[in-house]
């Protein structure tokens, strides 16, 4: 008779101050571990040899295999810990910058119908696939170069790179009044306004924002929040700035995310939520627990005839 197995799950856990580590208590033995493993369920499974001879005494043989994620800490996945937030500190740092490859759609209107039309692109039908036109004409945009330029009819190239929508229009007003146009109503849109959202959650990918404004909180519900492995306290959000690629650290456990300069995320930006490490170790064991315990069992069969 080899014996049987049985397995037990921990339940109970406690964090020794001193020796920084967690102490995991099970029925029959504690253990203790690194202070990461509070992210795991830690199974036990006892291999029991019963009456081996009359001399022996019964060989209790344990094997502690760390499987998948559990017993983890309020701390670690609750939002905006700690003090009550100060609504007056929130960041209001929402205005949408002109960038390259912003495409603009920007219509100009006045009493005067004449006047604004050598100023709007047309409309066009565009084609379907059995060459016919669609029944909606849709407004022309305008495609903001490297240089931050667009083709502007009548005016040129305007350098408008780096300006506000509300910076854009007073600019174009300038142009345009009175010597083209009097008193004219200018709308501007940006029409590929997207963030992309990738990493621990649950339905990663890009998100088109109609009204040009969204917060990283509201981005990460969009996907679906945030995975229950997701490290919450060093979310990655990249912003291209200037030309160059900026990155910038979040933490949702943190009332500080109202006040950080991306709360409001920007056209184009990237936000990363990592795997926690405990998660990542968690994914490498779990593809070879089947192998550990057919070892396991292999290794009680054999210390068994052994000891016969």
């Amino acid at each position: 008779m080899i014996g049987y197995f049985t397995v037990k799950k921990c339940s109970r856990y406690n964090f020794d101050k001193k020796s920084k580590l967690i102490e995991l208590r099970f029925d029959i033995l504690t253990l203790k571990v690194d202070k990461i493993s509070k992210y795991f369920k830690i199974y036990v499974i006892l291999a029991k040899k019963i009456s081996m001879s009359k001399k022996s005494n019964n060989i209790l043989f344990v094997f502690a295999i760390v499987l998948i994620s559990s017993c983890v800490s309020k701390k670690d996945i609750v939002y905006f810990q700690n003090d009550a937030i100060d609504q007056s500190k929130v960041s209001n740092s929402y205005k949408t910058i002109i960038k390259p490859d912003d495409v603009l759609q920007i219509t100009i209107t006045a009493l005067d119908t004449e006047a604004v039309r050598p100023f709007n692109l047309a409309a066009v039908n565009y084609a379907t696939t059995s060459n016919t036109a669609t029944g909606t004409p849709q407004l022309q945009t305008y495609l903001v170069d490297t240089k931050g330029e667009i083709d502007f009819p009548v005016l040129g190239k305007l350098k408008i790179g780096g300006l506000t929508r509300d910076e854009l229009i007073a600019f174009l007003k300038h142009k345009l009044a009175p010597d083209y146009i009097l008193n004219p109503n200018i709308n501007v849109r940006i029409t590929n306004y997207k963030v992309t959202v990738l990493g621990a959650v649950r339905n990663p990918g890009s998100y088109t924002i109609p009204n040009e404004r969204i917060t990283i909180l509201e981005a990460l519900g969009l996907a679906g929040d945030l995975n229950i492995s997701a490290l919450r306290n060093n979310i990655l959000v990249q912003r291209e700035e200037n030309g160059k690629k900026t990155q910038y650290r979040v933490d949702l456990l943190s009332k500080n995310i109202f006040t950080s300069p991306v709360y409001y995320l920007q056209q184009n930006d990237v936000v990363y939520v990592e795997q926690n490490y405990a998660s990542i170790q968690s994914a490498s064991s779990n593809s070879n627990t089947s192998l550990i315990i057919s070892v396991t069992s292999l290794l009680i069969g054999i210390i068994t005839l052994i000891i016969r």
